[in-house]
């Protein structure tokens, strides 16, 4: 058996944020935990030395990015797990860092971009109420406001002039646009395809500023695209099934490369403009944010998989060959026996086709204990990556089955709105099917199988327990939410504005707000509940947890209650995050080895 405790304190580089390449293609700016706390470092691009730390101080750091002359480095940093981040420059050469938003007392988005020509900082904040984009200047003055589109605005990106951001937001249903927003002057417009406005992620500025590379599901699976800055035109490079996604131009602009996802695997595709792609890949796993070195004979990125933690890697064009840029597994657990998953497909309930990973240990029969465990997002999926708790649970023979309910990213579009306005429906039975599945192939023991999940992943392990109480040994559900109308009412515009767009106006929808909260059937769960969460959560409020803990105390039902008080949504202190899931394991071990 693998020890959970050495599995989760092994570091990895932030796979959500992302890294920089300073501007001479000599370093490589990123978040790591090496410290057991997110910091920001520096490697050389060769790997010729071992990576050096750059912050210092409380809080978490995240996003670094180079300023055009490559002399500082802005990035954010999170206190409490608010998501009230602050933007601090640091000088490399002095090692000075300075807070440019001291007194913040809102949100702000970890992603932030510096012009091209080193004047300004573009970022998103709610300071007005609503995830806006603005501009300020480099030493943090003349904070201005540049889009408010009345919904939420996610990141930003500089034209190479700097006189426009291509802004990325939300719009309707799951839908993201992009926005050009000239910076002064002109109205900012969205881009669309044939009159009508596109789904369009990941904006990505042709080196010319001539055109905006983008990935979108308009035809079903996410492809990439081009759109024509003069003309508005549209064409597109990518087909075919499977997700192709996060384009990058190479320097010259003649190269472009993106990730393609097939399911739970992924492959970096890098092509000429109007060439066929060559794909590459690490090993089985997952590949993120390609971007090409400024000679452009590199792509540098980050990969994970099941037996491997995120680190940042360098890949070789001119001969094909990887070379790891940082090494977060200790040596002392690289000859682990990881259980690699297989994907696999199980009926639902009404038949449809569920896609998943299966982790089968070895000698696991049915008689074996299994647990299911549900991603979050819910426009999410889980894939090929590093994820301690399942590696623990396989290596202790636990049988582990992570769906890719209907609401999943991965598939297509479809398949990823399947669960809109059913949320807790078509989802739930999703994951419940799950159960069935593992009972009725005798691949676990039907009376030991328990449900797990965070965010809404959490959220699913409710609803399981309350609408399907007879398959569950026990449930834990971490940063749930378990009532629609109180956790809307308690959360960020933003939050409440995706509530609405996926499950309608709760006034409107009452009967579905009120069927879909697992908080008015607690009385119907049979088994032990735990539930974890953090006091500085934005995302799922830690009133959820409380007043569900209180009621089911007051049904007389078995209540395992953790909070922790220095946490957000994300638990970002090692500490904790150890302390939670090993907590989270204890209390299903009680359950599933008795």
């Amino acid at each position: 058996m693998i020890d959970l405790e050495s599995l989760l304190r092994v570091p990895h580089v932030d796979p959500e944020i992302g890294f920089d390449i300073s501007p001479d293609g000599a370093k490589v700016a990123f978040a790591w935990n090496l410290s057991g706390q997110w910091e920001v470092y520096e490697v050389n691009l060769d790997g010729s030395e071992s990576p050096t730390r750059v912050s210092r101080g409380p809080g978490n750091k995240f996003g670094p990015r180079y300023t055009p002359d490559g002399r500082h480095l802005a990035y954010t940093l999170d206190f409490d797990g608010s998501e009230n981040f602050h933007i601090l420059v640091c000088d490399l050469v002095t090692g000075k860092n300075t807070d440019l938003t001291p007194d913040v007392k809102y949100a702000q988005h970890p992603y932030l971009a510096w012009s091209p020509d080193g004047q300004q900082i573009a970022f998103v904040s709610n300071e007005t109420g609503s995830f806006c984009a603005q501009v300020m200047n480099a030493d943090g003055s003349d904070r201005h406001l540049v889009l408010d589109t009345g919904m939420p605005v996610w990141s930003v990106h500089w034209s190479p002039d700097s006189q426009r951001l291509a802004v990325l937001g939300e719009t309707q249903g799951q839908d993201f646009g992009v926005f050009i927003v000239p910076v002064q002057g002109s109205e900012a417009y969205q881009i669309t395809h044939r009159g009508v406005p596109l789904n369009a992620h990941n904006p990505a500025w042709s080196p010319d500023g001539r055109r905006l590379a983008f990935n979108s599901d308009i035809y079903g699976y996410h492809q990439v695209g081009f759109y024509e800055i003069g003309s508005g035109q549209v064409s597109w490079v990518t087909s075919g099934e499977g997700e192709k996604t996060q384009p990058v131009w190479s320097p010259d602009g003649r190269r472009l490369a993106y990730v393609h996802n097939q399911g739970v695997d992924s492959w970096l595709s890098v092509c000429e403009i109007d060439g066929t792609p060559r794909t590459y890949q690490v090993e089985p796993g997952v590949h993120y944010l390609p971007k090409f070195t400024p000679d452009g004979q590199y792509l540098v990125f980050l990969f994970d998989n099941p037996r491997h933690p995120t680190d940042l890697w360098s890949l070789s064009l001119e001969n094909g060959s990887f070379q790891p840029l940082t090494d977060s597994l200790p040596a002392e657990l690289t000859s682990s026996p990881f259980v690699m998953p297989e994907e696999i497909r199980y009926p639902s309930m009404d038949g449809v086709p569920v896609p998943a990973m299966l982790f089968h240990p070895t000698g696991a029969d049915a008689s074996s204990p299994a647990v299911v465990i549900v991603h979050g997002g819910p426009s999410w999926l889980f894939s090929m990556l590093w994820y301690p708790i399942m590696a623990h649970m396989a290596s202790r023979g636990w049988v582990v089955l992570a769906p890719n309910y209907r609401g999943s990213t991965g598939y297509g579009r479809e398949w990823q709105l399947a669960n809109r306005f059913d949320m807790g429906g078509v989802d739930t039975r999703d994951v419940a099917a799950g159960a069935l599945y593992l009972a009725q192939k005798g691949l676990a023991d039907p009376n030991r199988i328990a449900v797990t999940g965070r965010s809404h992943g959490g959220y699913l392990t409710m609803t399981c327990m309350t609408q399907y109480p007879e398959l569950w040994a026990g449930g834990s559900a971490v940063v749930p939410f378990l009532n629609w109308f109180t956790s809307h009412a308690n959360s960020r515009q933003d939050l409440q504005h995706w509530d609405r767009e996926n499950m309608g106006d709760p006034h409107e929808n009452y009967d579905l707000w009120y069927e879909r909260s697992p908080f008015f059937f607690l009385d119907r769960i049979q088994a032990p509940v735990q539930l974890i969460c953090g006091a500085n959560d934005p995302r799922c409020p830690v009133s959820e947890s409380i007043q569900a803990r209180d009621k089911l105390r007051e049904l007389g039902k078995q209540v395992d209650f953790v909070l922790y008080p220095d946490e957000g949504h994300a638990f970002l202190k090692v500490e904790n995050v150890v302390a939670s899931e090993v907590r989270r394991v204890e209390f299903l071990a009680q359950i599933l080895e008795r």
